[in-house]
């Protein structure tokens, strides 16, 4: 049995007229929107997005400052650089902030790019991830002393100023039945906070707990909510001094490692 054609069209013209016509949903890309070819690698931002930093390479590719040397067979902006890796220059023109997956082993790779395209903020911000991710495998050790003395107070040093965060956020000042957040005159450094006393000369004024709003009266109980704060966040006991009295909030000096 032959096809025959023309009467087939035909008969298709006549059941719906707009079938064998251009979808009429169809619609041209639109001119804020660009497609490129990075080594093979096809990817569409809007032009805006990739002119966001003036001076760069592809900001000067998409505005016409430059004129495009190579193209694909679609027409596309051919670029002979690494495909894949061009996804973390992209996601940074989008967002601003470079999200790496934990284990990047392609670092080298990606601040070369930076460099090609001419992208300073990603090179900076590359530098600062490599350093987060050394501070992560380097041990953070914690120390906490106690002269016993009022004068001098309760010493917290931690290398991790994630840490120390975490225990400002824990503690709050209040005076006169409102928050005041926790007291500057406490914090000596990023790495260091210096308890030397907790009743101000303020009547009424004192440190609490910022969740259950626990009075803390007393050094110890501080350095007990410290010691705790630790353990949760996974640093162990390394060393404790003068432990013969009995009670971890007594010793003198503890040391953790994590």
């Amino acid at each position: 049995m032959e096809w025959d054609l023309r009467r087939m069209e035909s008969e298709l013209r006549q059941i719906n007229p707009d079938l064998l016509q251009p979808s009429k949903s169809f619609k041209k890309p639109s001119s804020g929107t660009v497609t490129i070819n990075v080594g093979g690698y096809l990817y569409a931002a809007q032009r805006h997005t990739l002119a966001k930093h003036p001076g760069s390479l592809l900001e000067e590719v998409v505005s016409g400052k430059r004129p495009v040397q190579h193209v694909d067979s679609m027409g596309n902006t051919f670029i002979d650089r690494d495909g894949p890796i061009f996804r973390h220059v992209l996601n940074f023109l989008r967002t601003g902030d470079l999200i790496l997956p934990d284990d990047f082993k392609e670092v080298a790779l990606l601040r070369r790019e930076a460099d090609f395209y001419r992208l300073s903020e990603l090179g900076q911000a590359l530098q600062e991830w490599e350093q987060v991710q050394a501070a992560q495998r380097e041990p953070a050790f914690l120390e906490v002393t106690d002269s016993h003395e009022r004068s001098q107070g309760l010493k917290v040093y931690c290398s991790d100023t994630s840490f120390i965060e975490k225990v400002k956020g824990r503690l709050v000042q209040i005076s006169k039945s409102r928050l005041d957040g926790f007291p500057e005159e406490f914090e000596v450094s990023s790495n260091v906070i210096q308890f030397r006393h907790f009743i101000k000369s303020e009547q009424g004024s004192r440190l609490v707990l910022k969740e259950d709003s626990t009075f803390l009266c007393t050094l110890e109980t501080l350095k007990l909510e410290t010691v705790m704060m630790a353990l949760r966040g996974g640093f162990r006991l390394l060393t404790c001094l003068d432990s013969s009295r009995g009670s971890v909030a007594q010793c003198e000096a503890l040391h953790f490692v994590k």
